[in-house]
Protein backbone atom coordinates (compact mmCIF):
# COMPACT_ATOMS: atom_id res chain seq x y z
CA UNK A 1 0.00 0.00 0.00
CA UNK A 2 1.32 3.34 -0.83
CA UNK A 3 2.76 4.83 2.52
CA UNK A 4 2.62 8.41 1.19
CA UNK A 5 -0.18 10.03 -1.07
CA UNK A 6 -0.36 13.54 -1.92
CA UNK A 7 -2.94 15.25 -4.67
CA UNK A 8 -0.97 17.69 -6.68
CA UNK A 9 -3.33 21.01 -7.75
CA UNK A 10 -2.12 24.10 -9.40
CA UNK A 11 -3.55 27.68 -9.33
CA UNK A 12 -4.91 27.23 -12.73
CA UNK A 13 -4.34 25.78 -15.83
CA UNK A 14 -0.86 25.94 -17.54
CA UNK A 15 1.10 26.71 -14.52
CA UNK A 16 3.58 23.13 -14.46
CA UNK A 17 1.77 20.81 -12.14
CA UNK A 18 3.37 17.51 -14.45
CA UNK A 19 6.52 18.72 -14.46
CA UNK A 20 6.19 19.46 -11.09
CA UNK A 21 4.89 16.02 -9.89
CA UNK A 22 7.72 14.62 -12.64
CA UNK A 23 10.41 16.47 -10.78
CA UNK A 24 9.40 15.27 -7.12
CA UNK A 25 9.16 11.64 -8.41
CA UNK A 26 12.44 12.33 -9.62
CA UNK A 27 13.86 13.52 -6.26
CA UNK A 28 12.42 10.68 -4.46
CA UNK A 29 13.79 8.46 -6.77
CA UNK A 30 17.12 9.50 -6.26
CA UNK A 31 16.61 8.84 -2.88
CA UNK A 32 15.70 5.54 -3.05
CA UNK A 33 12.18 5.45 -3.08
CA UNK A 34 9.78 3.49 -4.80
CA UNK A 35 7.06 6.29 -6.47
CA UNK A 36 4.07 5.71 -8.36
CA UNK A 37 1.90 8.08 -10.03
CA UNK A 38 -1.48 9.06 -11.85
CA UNK A 39 -3.26 11.50 -13.63
CA UNK A 40 -7.05 10.15 -13.47
CA UNK A 41 -8.28 12.43 -16.31
CA UNK A 42 -6.29 13.63 -18.96
CA UNK A 43 -7.72 15.92 -21.71
CA UNK A 44 -5.79 16.91 -25.17
CA UNK A 45 -4.97 13.38 -26.20
CA UNK A 46 -3.55 12.53 -29.11
CA UNK A 47 -3.94 8.97 -31.49
CA UNK A 48 -1.56 6.31 -30.82
CA UNK A 49 -1.13 2.76 -32.36
CA UNK A 50 -2.62 2.07 -28.79
CA UNK A 51 -4.65 4.41 -28.26
CA UNK A 52 -5.45 7.75 -26.63
CA UNK A 53 -2.42 9.09 -25.39
CA UNK A 54 -1.72 12.42 -23.37
CA UNK A 55 1.76 13.89 -23.05
CA UNK A 56 1.93 14.90 -19.05
CA UNK A 57 0.79 10.99 -18.23
CA UNK A 58 3.18 9.89 -20.36
CA UNK A 59 5.82 12.08 -18.55
CA UNK A 60 4.30 10.49 -15.21
CA UNK A 61 4.95 7.11 -16.43
CA UNK A 62 8.33 7.75 -16.98
CA UNK A 63 9.40 8.90 -13.90
CA UNK A 64 7.95 6.82 -11.83
CA UNK A 65 10.14 3.87 -10.75
CA UNK A 66 7.14 1.04 -10.74
CA UNK A 67 6.30 -0.27 -13.57
CA UNK A 68 2.46 0.55 -15.00
CA UNK A 69 0.23 0.64 -17.96
CA UNK A 70 -0.52 3.65 -19.06
CA UNK A 71 -4.61 3.13 -18.45
CA UNK A 72 -4.01 2.31 -15.23
CA UNK A 73 -1.84 6.06 -14.91
CA UNK A 74 -4.46 7.67 -17.17
CA UNK A 75 -7.73 5.49 -16.99
CA UNK A 76 -9.89 8.48 -18.56
CA UNK A 77 -7.88 9.67 -21.92
CA UNK A 78 -10.22 12.50 -23.51
CA UNK A 79 -9.69 14.38 -27.01
CA UNK A 80 -10.39 17.67 -27.31
CA UNK A 81 -7.76 19.97 -25.41
CA UNK A 82 -10.46 21.82 -23.37
CA UNK A 83 -11.86 21.36 -20.15
CA UNK A 84 -12.63 17.92 -18.90
CA UNK A 85 -16.12 18.15 -18.18
CA UNK A 86 -16.79 19.50 -21.99
CA UNK A 87 -14.50 16.89 -23.03
CA UNK A 88 -16.14 14.24 -21.89
CA UNK A 89 -19.76 15.52 -22.92
CA UNK A 90 -18.36 15.66 -27.08
CA UNK A 91 -16.85 11.92 -25.93
CA UNK A 92 -20.60 11.09 -24.90
CA UNK A 93 -18.94 9.76 -21.28
CA UNK A 94 -20.19 11.25 -17.61
CA UNK A 95 -17.23 11.84 -15.26
CA UNK A 96 -18.33 11.62 -11.55
CA UNK A 97 -16.13 11.54 -8.48
CA UNK A 98 -16.61 8.56 -7.32
CA UNK A 99 -15.42 6.58 -10.07
CA UNK A 100 -12.06 8.91 -10.04
CA UNK A 101 -12.03 7.78 -5.98
CA UNK A 102 -12.14 4.19 -7.07
CA UNK A 103 -9.31 4.44 -9.72
CA UNK A 104 -7.48 6.30 -6.99
CA UNK A 105 -8.20 4.15 -4.21
CA UNK A 106 -7.07 1.45 -6.55
CA UNK A 107 -3.85 2.72 -7.12
CA UNK A 108 -2.96 3.65 -3.37
CA UNK A 109 -3.33 -0.39 -2.94
CA UNK A 110 -0.05 -0.83 -4.66
CA UNK A 111 3.22 -0.82 -2.68
CA UNK A 112 4.94 2.22 -2.97
CA UNK A 113 6.84 4.71 -0.59
CA UNK A 114 4.80 7.94 -2.72
CA UNK A 115 1.92 7.84 -4.49
CA UNK A 116 1.25 11.64 -6.25
CA UNK A 117 -2.28 12.03 -7.81
CA UNK A 118 -2.40 14.51 -10.44
CA UNK A 119 -5.23 17.17 -10.60
CA UNK A 120 -6.62 18.81 -13.95
CA UNK A 121 -6.47 22.78 -14.00
CA UNK A 122 -7.13 24.50 -10.73
CA UNK A 123 -9.46 23.24 -7.57
CA UNK A 124 -12.64 23.79 -8.93
CA UNK A 125 -12.59 22.42 -12.31
CA UNK A 126 -16.08 20.85 -12.91
CA UNK A 127 -16.38 17.29 -13.48
CA UNK A 128 -19.99 17.41 -13.83
CA UNK A 129 -22.97 20.35 -12.74
CA UNK A 130 -22.74 18.90 -9.18
CA UNK A 131 -19.13 18.15 -8.69
CA UNK A 132 -15.79 19.41 -9.05
CA UNK A 133 -12.39 17.81 -9.27
CA UNK A 134 -11.73 18.76 -5.44
CA UNK A 135 -14.61 15.97 -4.53
CA UNK A 136 -11.56 13.23 -5.19
CA UNK A 137 -8.60 14.85 -2.66
CA UNK A 138 -11.77 15.51 -0.53
CA UNK A 139 -13.12 12.14 -0.47
CA UNK A 140 -9.78 10.94 -0.02
CA UNK A 141 -8.51 12.99 2.34
CA UNK A 142 -5.45 13.54 0.78
CA UNK A 143 -3.01 16.67 1.69
CA UNK A 144 -2.16 18.54 -1.15
CA UNK A 145 0.46 19.94 -3.01
CA UNK A 146 0.50 23.48 -4.18
CA UNK A 147 2.05 24.31 -8.24
CA UNK A 148 2.80 28.17 -7.67
CA UNK A 149 3.73 30.14 -10.79
CA UNK A 150 5.57 33.00 -10.82
CA UNK A 151 3.67 35.40 -13.07
CA UNK A 152 1.35 38.94 -12.55
CA UNK A 153 -1.21 37.59 -10.04
CA UNK A 154 0.14 34.80 -8.24
CA UNK A 155 -0.29 36.34 -5.08
CA UNK A 156 -4.74 36.83 -5.39
CA UNK A 157 -4.60 32.85 -6.90
CA UNK A 158 -2.73 31.44 -4.58
CA UNK A 159 -4.41 32.44 -1.17
CA UNK A 160 -7.60 31.59 -3.17
CA UNK A 161 -6.72 28.39 -3.67
CA UNK A 162 -5.24 28.02 -0.23
CA UNK A 163 -8.70 29.17 1.12
CA UNK A 164 -11.05 26.81 -0.99
CA UNK A 165 -8.82 23.63 0.35
CA UNK A 166 -8.92 24.30 3.88
CA UNK A 167 -12.63 25.15 3.33
CA UNK A 168 -13.15 21.58 1.88
CA UNK A 169 -11.74 20.59 5.27
CA UNK A 170 -8.06 19.64 3.72
CA UNK A 171 -4.63 20.93 4.17
CA UNK A 172 -1.62 22.09 2.07
CA UNK A 173 1.20 19.90 2.51
CA UNK A 174 3.77 22.10 0.65
CA UNK A 175 3.84 24.54 -2.38
CA UNK A 176 6.30 24.82 -5.44
CA UNK A 177 7.16 27.80 -6.82
CA UNK A 178 7.55 27.30 -10.78
CA UNK A 179 8.01 29.45 -13.96
CA UNK A 180 6.29 27.93 -16.85
CA UNK A 181 6.41 31.07 -18.60
CA UNK A 182 10.24 32.31 -20.12
CA UNK A 183 9.39 36.06 -19.29
CA UNK A 184 10.91 37.68 -15.75
CA UNK A 185 8.42 38.41 -13.18
CA UNK A 186 8.50 42.16 -11.86
CA UNK A 187 9.13 41.76 -8.15
CA UNK A 188 9.48 38.41 -7.95
CA UNK A 189 11.46 38.13 -4.54
CA UNK A 190 8.71 40.05 -2.99
CA UNK A 191 6.07 37.84 -4.28
CA UNK A 192 8.17 35.08 -2.89
CA UNK A 193 8.41 36.39 0.23
CA UNK A 194 5.01 37.10 0.72
CA UNK A 195 3.63 33.55 -0.19
CA UNK A 196 6.33 32.07 1.96
CA UNK A 197 4.96 34.10 4.83
CA UNK A 198 1.37 33.61 3.98
CA UNK A 199 0.84 30.03 2.85
CA UNK A 200 0.69 27.65 5.84
CA UNK A 201 3.06 24.98 4.47
CA UNK A 202 6.58 24.68 3.50
CA UNK A 203 8.08 25.96 0.27
CA UNK A 204 9.21 22.84 -1.00
CA UNK A 205 11.25 24.93 -3.88
CA UNK A 206 11.64 27.31 -6.28
CA UNK A 207 11.88 25.84 -9.79
CA UNK A 208 14.17 27.80 -12.05
CA UNK A 209 12.96 28.55 -15.71
CA UNK A 210 14.47 25.87 -18.22
CA UNK A 211 16.80 26.38 -20.75
CA UNK A 212 18.22 24.40 -23.72
CA UNK A 213 16.68 21.11 -21.41
CA UNK A 214 14.83 18.65 -23.13
CA UNK A 215 10.99 17.57 -22.04
CA UNK A 216 12.46 13.72 -21.23
CA UNK A 217 15.35 15.36 -19.37
CA UNK A 218 13.72 18.61 -17.48
CA UNK A 219 12.06 16.93 -14.49
CA UNK A 220 15.38 15.26 -13.25
CA UNK A 221 17.14 18.70 -13.75
CA UNK A 222 14.36 20.37 -11.71
CA UNK A 223 14.69 17.79 -9.10
CA UNK A 224 17.97 19.17 -7.20
CA UNK A 225 16.48 22.00 -6.39
CA UNK A 226 13.29 20.57 -4.33
CA UNK A 227 13.35 19.75 -0.79
CA UNK A 228 10.72 17.06 -0.46
CA UNK A 229 11.66 16.09 2.86
CA UNK A 230 8.72 17.57 4.28
CA UNK A 231 6.74 15.00 2.29
CA UNK A 232 7.80 12.33 4.81
CA UNK A 233 8.23 13.73 8.03
CA UNK A 234 4.08 14.52 7.87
Amino acid sequence: MARKTYFVTGTDTGVGKTVVAAAILEAARSQGKRTLAMKPIASGCHHSPEGLRNDDALLLQRSITETLGYDVINPVALGPAIAPHVAAIQAGRHLTAQRLVGFCRGMQMRAADLLLIEGAGGWRVPLNDRETYAAVPRELGLPVILVVPLRLGCINHAMLTVEAIARDGLTVAGWVANHPEPDVMSCEPETLSYLTRHIPAPCLGVLPRSSGVTAERLPVALAEFLDIAPLFDQ
